[in-house]
Order: structure tokens, then C-alpha cells, then sequence
């Protein structure tokens, strides 16, 4: 009797344990009655979650920057839809998050050097000193997801796929497919591009989560506590993704200025000038040398024509 007794409470013990986890962050530890989950960042501080849906960008950097201190694990390994439309290329930092899980409009990374930031913390403006203003967080409205599949065993149908894509993303991501307001396909190139859009004004659809939660899918590791991949049946056949790429389109245009432009680019535009200023020298040394050929024609018929007179 004993025995069964001491069994059942284990047993009890065992299934509580299976249901304190957090199922959309893997890193998340979850312990206490009742069940909290916790991520720690910073200087190990507590970052309480809510696991019933996807766990705020912001508190997923902090986590992976937190991670990557500490010598642990962060494996997370078309074109723009407007012409305002930009891309991540400053990666991870350590960020600022309000505690709804937000992010802070300004952001220094803990050194004298800050920029703002859009409602994904993706840089919008310039890097300056600690005196930038950054009036407000601009939100996200639309995300462009360029995703390129691997090599398929058999032709791809471009309906089937749109519509395997739009499950897939509501069923693992719980996005509700109102968001998804195109798919296209090119099939030459197996590229996908999805847009996600939501009203000018809404704060209640965080559309960056779902961009993040699929870059760590596809480029590497998924961040779920169940490590299946994102990949889409299309009529029975499994897509298998090799690359990502997000384009964010906030309400307000970024800010940019030329500091953004990247060597490579103010190499070529220094090309490209020396080029033209060479070419206008090589104009004017061949010009004059056209009019002193037509000077020196013009005296020698005048001696001519002086020799003739005499």
C-alpha cells in the first residue's frame, strides 16, 4: 500500500513537471506552484514569461546576448517591398526593454554610442552620442519575409504552397492569416516572398516575433522547446529551407543619412568620380590638342599665301 502511494506521488510529481515548460522558448526555465517561467539576462536577472504565445524580440536578445557572456549555447544559426523598406545589419545586441517586453525607442548597447530603434530594435537611424532623441518607438507595420527553399524531388505547386505556407505560419507561429496579405512564388529561383502587413496603428500584432522566431527556424536552431524544423507539406512533400531574409517597413521612414553607407559603397562612388574626372581630363588634353593642330595649320597656310603675294 505504502509503495503504490510513494509511486502515485511521483508519478503526480513527474506530470506537474511536464506541465511547468514553457513550449515557445527552449531556453525558459519554469519551476514553482504555480508554474512561472523565467529567462535570465543581463547580470542574471529574472525576465518572467508568458508562454502561451510567442516570447517578446526583446527579451529574446537580451536572452542570447546573456547566453553568449556566459559561453553558452546561442545557436540560432525579391528585394524591398518600398524603397524605405531596411534590413537587420547590425545583428544582436544587448538591448533596453521596457517591462511589457518593448523596446526601448533609444538604445546604447551599454557604451556612449546609441541610435534608435523601430518596435522590432532594428536600427532606424544613425549611431551618435548619448544626446540623440528618439521621441518615440515607430512601429512595424509590414514585414517582407524572402525565403529560398532547397532542391525539391518534384515540381512545386505554387497554390498548394501558398496555402501550405499560410498554415504552417498560423499553426506554428499563431499568426492569424488575415496578416498575411501576399505570397509569391518563383519557382526558377525556389523563392518565396511572404508580406505580412498589419493596419497603420495597430500595437496589439507584434509582427517582429513571428520574423525572429523564423530566422532562428530556418538559419539554424528553433528557439520551441519541441526542435522539429519549419517546413511546409505541400501536397506530401516537405520544403526544406536554406536562407532568410526580413525587410522591415515601419509607419514613419528611417533616417538615414550617408554615415550609413558602407566602404564598399563610397569605394565604388570614389570610383566612379575619378572615372568621370578622368575622362573630362582626357577630353580637354585631346581638345587642345585639336586647337593647336588647327593654329598650327592656320600660320603655316598664312606663310604660304604671304611667300606668294612676294
Amino acid at each position: 500500500m505504502m509503495k503504490s502511494f510513494v509511486l502515485l506521488l511521483v508519478a503526480f510529481a513527474v506530470g506537474a513537471s511536464a506541465q511547468c515548460q514553457c513550449e515557445t522558448m527552449k531556453w525558459a526555465t519554469c519551476d514553482g506552484e504555480p508554474c512561472e517561467c523565467f529567462l535570465l539576462v543581463g547580470k542574471g536577472e529574472r525576465q518572467v514569461l508568458n508562454c502561451t504565445t510567442l516570447i517578446p524580440k526583446c527579451f529574446l536578445m537580451k536572452a542570447e546576448m546573456y547566453r553568449s557572456r556566459k559561453g553558452l549555447s546561442t545557436r540560432t544559426i525579391g528585394g524591398k517591398p518600398i524603397e524605405t523598406a531596411f534590413v537587420d545589419n547590425d545583428g544582436i545586441y544587448d538591448p533596453d526593454c521596457e517591462s511589457n517586453g518593448l523596446f526601448k525607442a533609444k538604445q546604447c548597447n551599454g557604451t556612449e554610442e546609441c541610435w534608435c530603434v523601430n518596435s522590432a530594435g532594428v536600427r532606424r537611424t544613425d549611431k551618435e552620442d548619448k544626446n540623440i532623441k528618439c521621441e518615440e518607438l515607430v512601429e512595424t507595420h509590414w514585414v517582407r519575409l524572402e525565403l529560398k527553399h532547397k532542391e525539391t524531388k518534384d515540381a512545386v505547386n505554387p497554390d498548394a504552397l501558398k496555402a501550405a505556407i499560410a498554415d504552417a505560419m498560423e499553426d506554428r507561429y499563431q499568426l492569424d492569416k488575415k496578416f498575411v496579405q501576399d505570397i509569391q512564388y518563383d519557382k526558377d529561383a525556389r523563392l518565396i516572398v511572404v508580406d505580412i502587413k498589419k493596419d497603420v496603428g495597430d500595437r496589439k500584432a507584434d509582427l517582429s516575433r513571428i520574423a525572429y522566431y523564423m530566422e532562428k527556424d530556418i538559419k539554424v536552431l528553433p528557439l520551441f522547446k519541441d526542435t522539429t524544423k519549419f517546413e511546409p507539406d505541400v501536397a506530401g512533400q516537405k520544403l526544406d529551407f536554406e536562407n532568410i531574409l526580413v525587410y522591415y517597413v515601419d509607419e514613419k521612414a528611417p533616417t538615414f543619412t550617408m554615415k550609413r553607407l558602407t566602404g564598399g559603397v563610397i569605394a565604388v562612388i570614389v570610383v566612379v568620380v575619378l572615372a568621370v574626372i578622368a575622362g573630362l581630363v582626357v577630353l580637354f588634353l585631346a581638345r587642345r590638342r585639336e586647337r593647336a593642330k588647327y593654329e598650327k595649320t592656320q600660320v603655316r597656310e598664312l606663310d604660304e599665301i604671304q611667300q606668294a603675294l612676294s
